[in-house]
């Protein structure tokens, strides 16, 4: 006759199993984006679907219990070093040659930009966060016409979504040929003072 389990084997089984969902949903939500089917996640972590479920309540409280870790921290990381580059041109340089990089490398970052799943808090915030550093680095970069005068941060927005779609829904391209359609794209929105600039 086998013991019933104690309450506080449960409980650290529970926090296994919450943590090997975590640990499976930041491996697959990394490689294929946040969309990827709940049961390849259960899979990785050796728990049902349901489990999923009674641990982090769906699909929404799984990504709230990974984003930070999988796409926030280092797009945060990404804005406060743009906004340490002395160069205005340097930084709008940097600022979109490292989202491009990430968009390409995360696709669940592309699932933050198109806002695929508005009714997480965590991820509505991770894009006010990020709009409101796009405004701030593309009107300092105008001021000192280092992007077209008529270039807003709305065109700014635009390019970066419509990239996320792309990647998300169109054939990925080799990397070489991304990188060298992002310098294509610095090249167009670059004002006077960068004209003959770095990239």
């Amino acid at each position: 006759m086998s013991a019933v389990p104690s309450g506080s084997r449960l409980r650290a089984d529970a926090r296994r199993n919450s943590e090997k969902i975590r640990s499976a949903a930041i491996g697959a939500f990394h490689g294929q984006g946040l969309t990827v089917p709940l049961e390849e996640v259960a899979k990785a972590a050796g728990v049902s679907k349901a489990t999923i479920f009674n641990r982090f309540g769906g699909r929404v409280g799984l990504i709230e219990a990974v984003i930070e870790e999988l796409v926030a921290s280092e797009l945060f990381a990404v804005i406060d070093h743009a906004r340490a580059v002395d160069d205005v041109g340097e930084r709008i340089t940097y600022y979109l040659t490292a989202l491009r990089d990430l968009q390409y490398r995360q696709p669940a970052f592309n699932d933050v930009l198109l806002q695929t799943y508005p009714h997480s808090r965590q991820l509505m915030e991770i894009c006010r966060v990020g709009s409101e550093a796009n405004e701030e680095l593309v009107a300092a970069a105008r001021a000192s016409d280092a992007l077209r005068p008529e270039f807003t941060a709305a065109d700014l927005h635009a390019l970066v979504v419509d990239n996320a779609l792309a990647l998300k829904h169109g054939k990925r391209p080799p990397r070489d040929d991304y990188d060298r359609r992002t310098m294509y794209l610095l090249d167009g929105i670059r004002g006077l003072s960068s004209a003959c600039g770095g990239g």
